[in-house]
């Protein structure tokens, strides 16, 4: 996928929309603030492909701005939270990639919405993929739930993806599992490479790790040693770690190697 992208950046990358993010985020931001006082607005924002045939084209593009709430709280959060991932994404990426991810998104959805009949659609789902490709990208960054408790962004990743299911599962429109399908795909578009790569590399470093053990050699400490963790005279119990000299001893009378502490060790 990464080779396709670059040599479709070097022919149309000066097209690419710089901060995407930014104009997502803020076209959210307006339709929000005049939804709020004429609630009817989103109606036409949608995406209904039986009004697009008849000339409301803008409707190709405006369902991305629809917010999945119109909690004030919900909206200020959900609006932060893409700003903090789609900025993120786009610093790693750059924006011709970010623009790709995005509109390959926006094509599925749309290509979901004509197969459920041309039901009016949102891109709840769209944007939530985001949080996918960021958990991907970016699965050490932790945030503070509540403020308080950290997460890694990987495990927010497979509570999206729980989410994911849950709604595949209970929702019972075949438009919104359009939607979701069409979300999902867009991730394994641009990531099945890439998560391929990840699972033969931790298969590779299992193996790895199971050749070291082989090579190591096997331990020479004694039963109370092995039971207490620590180097002990198996006469007196003097303790190394108390500042007794320890030795190993292996002559004929002990029969094998014994630890014990340096008196003993002269005298058995």
């Amino acid at each position: 996928m990464d080779r396709i992208l670059s040599r479709l950046e070097r022919r149309f990358g000066k097209y690419a929309i710089e901060h995407l993010t930014w104009v997502i985020v803020g076209g959210m931001a307006a339709v929000f603030a005049i939804a709020y006082v004429r609630p009817e607005f989103i109606g036409k924002l949608t995406l209904d492909l039986p009004r697009v045939m008849h000339g409301e084209v803008w409707r190709l593009i405006t369902y991305v701005f629809i917010p999945r709430d119109m909690e004030i709280v919900w909206v200020f959060f959900s609006l932060y939270w893409l700003w903090i991932m789609g900025t993120s994404l786009e610093q790693e990426w750059g924006s011709f990639k970010f623009n790709a991810y995005y509109l390959v998104g926006m094509i599925g959805t749309t290509v979901a919405a004509a197969l459920a009949h041309g039901a009016p659609m949102g891109g709840f789902y769209l944007n939530l993929s985001i949080t996918f490709a960021f958990a991907t990208v970016f699965p050490d960054y932790q945030l503070y739930l509540f403020f308080i408790i950290p997460i890694r962004m990987k495990w927010i990743g497979f509570i999206a993806a729980a989410y994911f299911v849950r709604d595949f599962i209970v929702m019972d429109s075949w438009t919104i599992r359009a939607a979701l399908i069409a979300a999902v795909g867009n991730y394994f578009v641009f990531f099945t490479g890439h998560l391929i790569g990840l699972a033969r590399g931790r298969a590779v470093q299992m193996k790895q790790a199971a050749r070291r053990e082989s090579f190591r050699p096997p331990p020479t400490t004694t039963g109370s040693e092995r039971a207490m963790g620590e180097r002990v005279c198996a006469i007196c119990g003097a303790k190394e770690e108390d500042g007794a000299d320890i030795r190993v001893c292996s002559c004929e009378k002990c029969g094998g190697p014994r630890t014990l502490c340096l008196e003993h060790a002269r005298s058995h």
